[in-house]
Parts: C-alpha cells; structure tokens; sequence
C-alpha cells in the first residue's frame, strides 16, 4: 500500500501533526499512522486514569490548535468540567479532549483518508521514484511518500549496575510505573523506594496515597531535587535581561541571577525566557550546549517544569509529615535481604556509604532522550545514512524547518521530526504548546508539496 504521508508513533506529537493534516490536506490524500500505542495520541501522560494526576501547564495554554487558544477550555466547559484558563486540568480530560477533537476531524466531510496501523515499524529502505519503503513488525510492508517521525521516549534505565542488581532483587522492582496495576501488589504497610525525584516521582507518589497505602516513602535521586511549582495566581512575564551578545551559559545564568536579586521574581522571568528559549539554544555553541546538559540541567527542569499549586501542597504535607523522605545520593547496589531488598548508596557530597531496606523500588528516573539508540528502527536508518545522529545524542539531526539531515548533513524534503526527537535542533521541544506550533508549520509544508495541492 501507498501512503501520501506516513506518521511514525503514536504519541501527542503524532496526533498533533495528524490533526493538522487533516484540516490542510485535500480529501484525495491519504495518511497512514504507525504506532503500538493502545490509546493513540494520548500517550502514556494522557492515559492515566487519575484524576489527582494533573496537567503541569494551565488548561489555557493547552489548546492542540495554536491559533484557537481557547479550544481546550471550550472543551471542558461543553463536558460540565469548566475551569479558568488559569486552572490545571488532570491529565486523564486532556487525553480525552485529543481523542475527541481528532474523531470530530476523522467524521468531517472531504477529509484525508486515514488509516491506523498497529504495529512497530522495524527498518526501512528508500527505493528511487516509490519512496520509503518501511517493514513491520508484524511483516507487512507499505510505502510513504513523505515521512513524519513523531517516536518520543521511553522509560530510563535502573540507575544501577547489573553488578548492582540481585537477580532475587528484581521481582521487588518496579521498572515501568506508568503500568498502574502494579499499585494493586503494593501492601497498605509496604515500604517503597522511589528512584528519582521528578514529576513522575509525585504522580506515583500521590496515586500511591490515594489508592490507601500508608506505609514509608524514600525517595532517592541523585540531588534531591523536586519541581518547583506555579503560582497560585497569574504573574505576567518578565523579559529576561540576558547579556548582549554574550552566549556563555555561565554569563547568561549571571544574568538571570543578578535580575532575581534586583527583585523580579523567577517564575515571571522562566516564563517570559520561554518564547526565545529555541532561539536561544541554537545561538550555544554545541559546547556551550553540553555545558549545560553536564551543569544546569536538573535546577532548569525544576524551575522550568513546575507543577499546579494543589498537586505540590498534596506532596509538600508528605514531606513535613514524615511519610516522604528525600535521600540525595547516587545508587551503589539493590540486593536481597531478610525483609525485601537492601538499597546501598552514596550519599552526595560524602564518602561514605549509607543503606535502608525496603519491599519495593519504583523507577521513577525519567525519560530517556529520543535517540538513535532507543530505536531499532531507527538504528538501522543510520546504518544505512538514511539519518544522522544529533551531536549531543538529544534526537537525530534535523534542520531548522525540522526537515531530516541525511548522513552527508543533507535535509531530505520529504522527511520530517517532530516532538521529542528534534529536542538537538529545538530543544524546548516536549511540552504542548511548543510541540502544536511545530506540527502545523511541519502539517503545512507538507500541504504544499505540488502533488498533495488542492
């Protein structure tokens, strides 16, 4: 079969550009996504069934659609849900608010021709005048004309050695949390250990509390740090005072401290960084960027992606009454013990070691970036100079109309990135209203190729 457009993943940045497409694109086109995703488009953020998991951006910046603002509100307000644009809606709505808008689309009159494909795309070949040929997991093959990659990221790894790790150990662990019935095997008593101290950290944390559990809580991460959250009211942006002409992150940091100092408060000065923070990063140095990936990467992701009022005072009461306990320091071994498992580290900025027993590890680490190396798929594009790697290992290498760099560094025209594996280009390239501008510009290049044109 032959796709006019061929959407690789199954995540927002897939519906988003999906949903673009389909109010660009003539009725005689066709679009094909692949993806192994159950709830296609709401991903693992927008699947949960919590309602205390909560969106970490207001409802009125949530919209899919950049140019109506208000969609999403409008949304929630039909559903008897109404919120403010200032509200933080849970996520389990927003995922509902995508897969509505996109049926609305797919029951429209003279629309593409859309087809869903459940399955992995595994390799791919380009054949001369047909296209990108790509193979399935499930052995059927079909034909794109224009590619889009949408493939986002995937859970870290143990930050343990396998050295580290006891086999007996492993049935205590928890390496996927998204997969909530594994709180159905956490007993009311247990002791748990939560790897990571992130926004995953809290979500699991708190679905812990809600589903009764009442037992002790470690949290072990490598600084102890934990989001910041917002305001409870609206604060307009500050333009940050950013050095001229200087792009040294030392000097940059200095300069948002200095302004802090002065008296403008940080999250007003984060937020009004925002609307240039793309341009910002592609003005480093690619050393200048690994810099800050070494140094300042965990105090931006608390400061820059913070979390609703109400989610971090449900946290915060954890941690002043006890039941939470941080631990900063880096995972030496997990191994078996009498009473579960024993969790070894090193404390930060300490030589010596320190351990707790506990019944059970959950990793809540992170994401992964969308690298070559977390794709079968694409691993086997590099072999064969179809992509290149980003230098940082941030995504594949693409330019600025996030069009694929070939391994000569050569953009392809009918190849794009969108989301997460454009983060070496784009950086700030994971929240939603970054990633719906991304998809209609991507959307409309795409609708002006010469033979997709009304």
């Amino acid at each position: 079969m032959v796709y006019d457009i061929v959407v690789v993943g199954s995540g927002f940045s897939a519906i988003a550009v999906t949903i673009n497409l389909l109010q660009l694109l003539p009725a005689s086109s066709s679009i094909a996504i692949i993806g192994d995703n159950r709830g296609f488009g709401r991903g693992t953020a927008y699947r949960t069934e919590f309602h205390l998991h909560r969106l970490n951006v207001p409802a009125g910046r949530m919209s899919v659609f950049p140019d109506k603002p208000n969609d999403f509100l409008m949304w929630l307000e039909a559903k008897g849900k109404g919120k403010s644009g200032d509200d933080f809606a849970s996520r389990g709505d927003y995922g509902l608010y995508l897969r509505d808008t996109l049926a609305s689309l797919l029951r429209g009159h003279d629309r593409a021709k859309v087809s869903f494909i459940k399955a992995k795309a595994t390799g791919c070949v380009e054949q001369y005048r047909v296209g990108t040929v790509f193979q399935l997991d499930n052995a059927a093959e079909l034909i794109a004309q224009t590619v889009v990659f949408c493939l986002g990221v995937g859970s870290a790894q143990l930050p343990v050695s396998p050295e580290g790790l006891a086999a007996g150990a492993k049935r205590h662990i928890i390496k996927n949390p998204w997969r909530l019935n594994w709180l159905l095997r956490v007993g009311e008593r247990d002791r748990v250990c939560v790897l990571g101290s992130g926004l995953t950290m809290i979500d699991q944390v708190l679905a812990l509390r809600a589903r009764g559990h009442r037992g002790e809580i470690r949290v072990l991460s490598r600084r102890g740090l934990v989001p910041h959250p917002h305001h409870s009211h609206r604060v307009s942006p500050i333009k940050p005072a950013l050095p001229a002409g200087q792009r040294q992150i030392s000097a940059i940091l200095g300069a948002l401290r200095r302004q802090i100092r002065e008296g403008a408060d940080w999250r007003a000065v984060m937020d009004g960084l925002r609307p240039d923070t793309q341009a910002l990063w592609q003005e480093l140095s690619r050393e200048q960027r690994a810099r800050f990936l070494r140094h300042a990467l965990p105090w931006w992701n608390i400061h820059r992606h913070r979390i609703s009022p109400t989610v971090f005072e449900g946290f915060d009461s954890l941690i002043k009454n006890g039941t939470v306990k941080l631990h900063a320091g880096f995972v030496k071994s997990i191994l078996d013990s009498q009473n579960g498992v024993a969790v070894t580290y090193r404390p930060r900025l300490c030589d010596r070691s320190a351990s707790f027993e506990t019944d059970w590890i959950v990793n809540c680490t992170g994401m992964e970036r969308a690298g070559v190396n977390h794709s079968p798929l694409l691993k086997e594009m590099l072999k064969t100079g179809m992509i290149s790697a980003d230098a940082l290992g941030l995504g594949i290498a693409i330019d600025t109309e996030s069009r694929v760099l070939d391994s000569n560094g050569q953009a392809q025209s009918r190849m794009f990135a969108v989301g997460a594996l454009s983060a070496g280009q784009f950086w700030e390239i994971t929240a939603v209203p970054d990633i719906r501008v991304q998809a209609k510009l991507v959307a409309a290049a795409i609708s002006s190729c010469p033979t997709l044109a009304v």
